[in-house]
């Protein structure tokens, strides 16, 4: 149960329940910005941004590639509705970096067809896989 040290936290996919249990703080990048959630938060509703999740229990940090999706923040718990996210041992280092290199080139090479905004996008997401491999 969560006391005014932690709070719950529920991260759930399409596919499954991603994570379930007590934290002490969350952190992710929404589209205003890096949010940082500790117990008694306002009530909020974001949404992500891709990028780290951080979640720190008690002594232990555990980060995941969060990369789309919407946050309901609450004093007492998060929930995270995520499209995709994933652990570190869950991501193909390979497919990451060939991504990324697709992502520039698009940005780089942009034609009046090219849609930025899911370019940048698809950057953003490589982007974090890479930097929660390392």
């Amino acid at each position: 149960m969560a006391d005014n040290q932690n709070f719950k936290l529920r991260i759930i996919t399409p596919e499954r329940v991603f994570y379930e249990g007590d934290v002490d703080m969350v952190e992710f990048n929404t589209t205003e910005g890096e949010i940082g959630v500790l117990p008694g938060h306002i009530p909020l509703t974001v949404i992500v941004k891709p990028g780290i999740l951080s979640i720190h229990e008690k002594d232990e940090e555990k980060m995941a590639a969060l990369h789309s999706g919407f946050v309901e923040i609450l004093p007492d718990g998060i929930t995270i509705l995520a499209e995709i996210i994933e652990w570190p041992n869950e991501i193909d280092g390979d497919r990451a970096e060939a991504a990324l290199r697709r992502a520039e080139e698009r940005l780089q090479n942009k034609t009046p067809e090219t849609d930025i905004a899911r370019a940048e996008t698809a950057l953003l997401r490589a982007m974090a896989r890479i930097e929660i491999l390392k």
